[in-house]
């Protein structure tokens, strides 16, 4: 079990994950491809499990209101701030890579410090990153890729991206970059998704892409196996 039974209702949920992996389960590192998706998934546990103020800085001690302070001082240790900090710093670096770790750790460091450090790695250098990164957007092909589904999670992976570096990419783009990248295989299909009016969203380009992907196989399939009737007989 990843999340242990709340015997006792004091008992902070945060306290009870015993596998950050579980909700979490992407290990970011340097090369940056899923910084995006990281991020939300971890500030979407740290939301679900209340403690999603330890990535924002720590109220001050003149901003805390006088209930504030009466609470914390009546909330049982596995409450304190420190304590709560502490899971928190701990899931940041259990879903980073090790070179990551070495780079961002720091002696007496608060989650929201880790948190912002790893956050401005990936956020340096904004031009050079968009540059690179939209090179690869515009020249990803099929061809490259072993599957429709691979090559459109690619597609969408390198939006994002963009995205993330305030290169934004809108649906048009990404639909009509995913039907560029097509192989001469998927004219047709191509041509159709292209000149429907509305243009499709992404998610229904790749939807029509796989399924006439696996029209495409079933039918080779079919066809290799007639061969193989007629040849025997």
């Amino acid at each position: 079990m990843n999340v242990i039974n709340l015997a006792d209702h004091k008992l902070h949920p945060a306290v009870t994950v015993s596998n950050i992996r579980t909700f979490v389960p992407i290990t970011l590192d340097n090369e940056a491809a899923d910084y995006n998706t990281w991020s939300e998934l971890f500030r979407i546990h740290c939301t679900a499990f209340l403690v999603a103020d330890h990535l924002e800085p720590r109220p001050s001690p003149a901003a805390t209101s006088s209930a504030d302070k009466k609470k914390e001082s009546a909330s049982p240790p596995a409450d304190s701030w420190e304590r709560l900090d502490a899971i928190v710093l701990q899931w940041i670096y259990g879903t980073i890579s090790t070179g990551l770790l070495k780079t961002v750790i720091k002696k007496s460091t608060t989650a929201y410090d880790a948190w912002k450090a790893i956050e401005n790695l990936f956020q340096d250098n904004k031009a050079t990153r968009a540059l690179f990164l939209k090179q690869k957007f515009v020249n990803t092909r099929l061809e490259n890729f072993s599957s429709m589904h691979e090559y459109c999670q690619e597609i969408k992976v390198l939006a994002d991206q963009l995205n993330n570096v305030d290169a934004p990419v809108d649906e048009q783009d990404l639909v009509l970059q995913t039907i560029t990248g097509l192989t001469e295989q998927y004219e047709t299909v191509g041509t159709i998704l292209q000149n429907t009016k509305p243009l499709p969203s992404f998610f229904e380009v790749r939807s029509q892409l796989c399924m006439n992907e696996t029209t495409k196989a079933n039918q080779a399939l079919h066809s290799s196996q007639q061969a193989a009737t007629a040849l025997h007989v």
